[in-house]
């Protein structure tokens, strides 16, 4: 049996404010085109479908026609989604009904019974072979909050914890869900024909995983930010995990991976090699586990490649040569300019070098030399603190970051923004 992990997708996200429906779009009708060239058996999205809890109307179409189609050209395909951070999970799950009908199944949220237990059965979902055989079992766990996850007896657990061993419900809760889940799974595969396997599925940070910058949303609930892999059973064949953009495994575990985001999400991840994972079923183990790397239909491009002074960031960019292309296409450019002092017309100064351009001026990222003068102190005391007057405060910002005296013109502009609100009026009277 064949699968395909990917995650992250984040429909609907701008970067820098710019559209990316047409990245998005090219990223679908590519893993469209994979899915069949591939004969992909199940596809499972970890998570972060959408950019933001309340997805446009244009995203949910963009996903609910890639879903029609996916189906259409792989009527055997199953489809397994759970809900991200990002993802809102009443939203996620509405059209369920209409979507397991055609191969996709939905999980946005745990759901408890009368009794408050948690509905296992709709966590573990049949996985089946283009011929209608099921031959895996998926744990499909959406994101988790505190609510989500059962209450653990602690002193019961293994015996109880340790003495003076930190104890969070949250992560002990988290672990027995997976463990309650996969325990169903193993009666389904006693109870079922052959040799299948067991797959998970999360949105999650886990330990030592490698965060992107700048693109990922902290996930930090109750002091606990990453997981232990050890919450996943020794049985299972492969975790399909979302939430970090950077494909990788985790606890250098094969069978543990984020596939990554398929666009790059930032700046930050100019560098990063997206993919979607195909993983091959061999009984109940994954025989091979292969990236298949997603093409780059914007490119973003960092100009200078290390910050640089004013004259020759100007320069560079007015040697900028690239090739003609529609507004959707054009490159994105973040501008790193390595400055000594204020400079009000920066953007000016590269708009105008950029004029005629086929880019798309993202983000001008401005650094400084930062030079602390002899005499300023690191730290003040909190009556020292009280005894500052705010022009006070702002020669020594001023003094720290450029390491001189503020100027008499600054020195007066901040006066008058301190004037009280009827100050302008006052001064026109006189």
């Amino acid at each position: 049996m064949r699968l395909l992990h990917t995650s992250d997708w984040h429909l609907g996200q701008t970067l820098h404010n710019f559209d990316r429906t047409h990245e998005h779009q090219c990223f679908l009708d590519w893993l469209l085109e994979t899915i069949v060239a591939e004969q992909v058996d199940a596809l499972l999205i970890a998570g972060d479908i959408f950019d933001n809890s309340n997805p446009s109307a244009a995203s949910q179409r963009q996903l609910y026609r890639f879903l029609q189609q996916a189906r259409a050209r792989a009527p055997q395909l199953d489809i397994v989604i759970v809900a991200g951070n990002h993802d809102s999970p009443g939203r996620l799950e509405a059209p369920g009904p209409l979507l397991e009908a055609h191969g996709t199944k939905v999980v946005g949220h745990v759901v408890r019974g009368a009794d408050g237990g948690i509905d296992l059965e709709r966590l573990v979902v049949p996985l089946t072979d283009r011929h209608g055989a099921v031959k895996a079992w998926c744990v499909a766990i959406p994101f988790l909050r505190p609510g989500d996850v059962p209450r653990v007896d602690l002193a019961a657990e293994d015996g109880g914890p340790a003495a003076g061993a930190p104890v969070d419900a949250y992560l002990s809760g988290i672990a027995l869900l997976y463990r309650q889940a996969y325990a169903l799974a193993r009666t389904r595969c006693a109870n079922g024909a052959g040799n299948q396997a067991i797959v998970a599925m999360g949105h999650c940070h886990m330990v030592g995983g490698d965060s992107s910058p700048d693109s990922e949303r902290r996930i930090l609930i109750g002091g606990t930010e990453a997981l232990p892999s050890s919450m996943f059973d020794p049985g299972i064949a492969y975790a399909a995990l979302g939430h970090l953009h950077l494909a990788q495994k985790v606890g250098k575990q094969e069978h543990l991976r984020y596939c990554g985001s398929p666009l790059p999400l930032s700046f930050a991840e100019i560098g990063y090699q997206h993919q979607v994972l195909r993983i091959d079923l061999d009984g109940d183990k994954a025989k091979e586990i292969v990236p298949l790397h997603v093409p780059r239909a914007v490119e973003l491009l960092r100009v200078p490649a290390q910050p640089a002074p004013l004259t020759q960031v100007i320069a560079e960019l007015v040697g900028l040569d690239l090739p003609d292309a529609p507004l959707h296409e054009q490159p994105y450019l973040e501008v790193r300019v390595l400055l000594d002092g204020p400079e009000p017309s920066l953007r000016a100064q590269v708009e105008a070098a950029l004029e005629g351009k086929p880019v798309r001026l993202a983000k001008i990222e401005p650094s400084r030399r930062v030079v602390t003068a002899a005499g300023v102190d690191a730290a003040l005391s909190l009556d020292q603190l009280a005894q500052l007057q705010p022009d006070d405060i702002f020669r020594r910002l001023w003094q720290q970051r450029f390491g001189d005296d503020a100027p008499a013109d600054q020195l007066a502009a901040f006066a008058e923004l301190m004037l009280p609100g009827d100050g302008a009026r006052d001064r026109e009277a006189a």
